[in-house]
């Protein structure tokens, strides 16, 4: 049996390689809507040997709000013994209400990266 999807998930892929990039440390926050600079943690965890993280909250609904992703992608680099430019990538995204899913993917290479609104 499948285990269900975190209401946010994220995938990985090193395309400086051609692969997925397993074993990058995520952390998901939520900003408090009272203060644009605090945030509280809601999730954390790590990339699969697929690159995937499908486990960062519980399964169902994301409550509505400003999310971040962070990335610690100088790590990953360093055990790939690769010189990299980004320490980490944060990528800062908006739940809508009603929405149950976000899957919030991110390409990555030494140099740079990029995001989109994945499936």
């Amino acid at each position: 049996m499948e285990t269900p999807l975190s209401a946010i998930t994220t995938h990985v892929l090193d395309t400086s390689c051609g692969r997925p990039a397993a074993g990058v440390q995520v952390v998901l926050e939520l900003q408090d809507g009272d203060a644009r600079d605090r945030w509280e943690i809601v999730g954390r965890g790590e990339t699969d040997a697929d690159g995937r993280l499908r486990t960062l909250m519980p399964p169902g609904d994301a409550p509505p709000g400003v999310y971040r992703l962070i990335f610690e992608t100088r790590k990953y680099f360093d055990t790939l013994s690769v010189q990299a430019l980004y320490p980490q990538v944060v990528v800062v995204f908006e739940v809508a209400a009603g929405r149950a899913h976000y899957h919030v993917p991110l390409l990555l290479s030494p140099f740079g990266y990029s995001t989109y609104r994945g499936s």
